[in-house]
This record gives C-alpha cells, sequence and structure tokens, in this order.
C-alpha cells in the first residue's frame, strides 16, 4: 500500500548518547537520564504517528498512536523500559512515507493496546511492519526521529 511519494526507513541512525557511536542514517536513540521512561522525539518538520511494540512478563504488546508535533517529545511508555528491544513504526501525517521494518506486529486505526502479535488479521487488526530498538537494557531511552534529509539521505 506504499505509493512512490511515500517513503519507507530503510536504514537508521543509531546513536547512543554514552558510546557516542553513528552507525546509519534516519533516527537517533540517545540513552537518556532524566527519567526512567521510553520518551519519542520528533525532530522532524511533520506531525508524526508512533506505535511501538514490546515484550513484556505477560508477553508480546503494541500500543498506539501518539500524535506527537513537530519538535517536540512524549513519553511514550511511563517507568522503566519493559524490554531490551523495543519495535516501533511511525508514520509522517504531514509528507506521507513511514518509519518502519521487518518485524511485524498488529496494530489498529485507531488508539490501540493489543496482545500478542500473532494472527493480526483474524483477530481484526492490520499487520504492520516494525524496526527494532536495542537499547542495551537500560531503564530509560529516547528516540529521536529526523528528517531523511538532515542526514543526507534521499527519500523513496
Amino acid at each position: 500500500m506504499r505509493s512512490h511519494k511515500q517513503h519507507r526507513l530503510r536504514r537508521a541512525a543509531v546513536h547512543c548518547a554514552a558510546a557516542g557511536v553513528l552507525l546509519t542514517p534516519f533516527f537517533t536513540l540517545i540513552a537518556s537520564t532524566a527519567y526512567a521512561d521510553l520518551t519519542l522525539c520528533n525532530s522532524t518538520s511533520s506531525r508524526v504517528g508512533v506505535s511501538v511494540g514490546y515484550q513484556d512478563k505477560q508477553g508480546w504488546s503494541t500500543e498506539g498512536w501518539w500524535n506527537i508535533v513537530s519538535q517536540t517529545c512524549e513519553p511514550l511508555l511511563k517507568g522503566t523500559v519493559p524490554s531490551r528491544f523495543i519495535y516501533v513504526h511511525a508514520v509522517d501525517y504531514d509528507r506521507g512515507g513511514e518509519w518502519a521494518g521487518d518485524n511485524y506486529m498488529c496494530t489498529a486505526d485507531k488508539s490501540f493496546a493489543i496482545r500478542g502479535v500473532h494472527d493480526c488479521k483474524k483477530r481484526g487488526y492490520k499487520r504492520t511492519g516494525f524496526f527494532e530498538v536495542d537499547t542495551g537494557e537500560s531503564q530509560e531511552w529516547t528516540i529521536r526521529l529526523t528528517d531523511p534529509q538532515d542526514q543526507g539521505t534521499k527519500t523513496r
């Protein structure tokens, strides 16, 4: 369902403040020290919609949508980050496109909290691709979405 006007996250810039290492372009991950939350900063010039997936003691869960205006940060999950690997899917509301990946989980069109990642369509949900974020088992983490041109890359 992607049009040629939309862009898809192909690679991701992972920047850990503690390590200070830039790996690839598009979003930046920074270990946060202020609060024990999972936070997303929208450093793009657009409004974005964000959903997250993670595995906790009860199993897999996906939650969304957080609507985050340009140049702001919002806590997505309060408290300690629930797992080492967090999965993110984001949509650019103003210019089209998405940040996505090859890890498929369930989402819905409106606000949702879904348990389980299998049989999404059979259960009445969408099957959506998420990209993986390795928090290194940090208790707090900030994900920063940036405009593709900020990294010197072209949008598809």
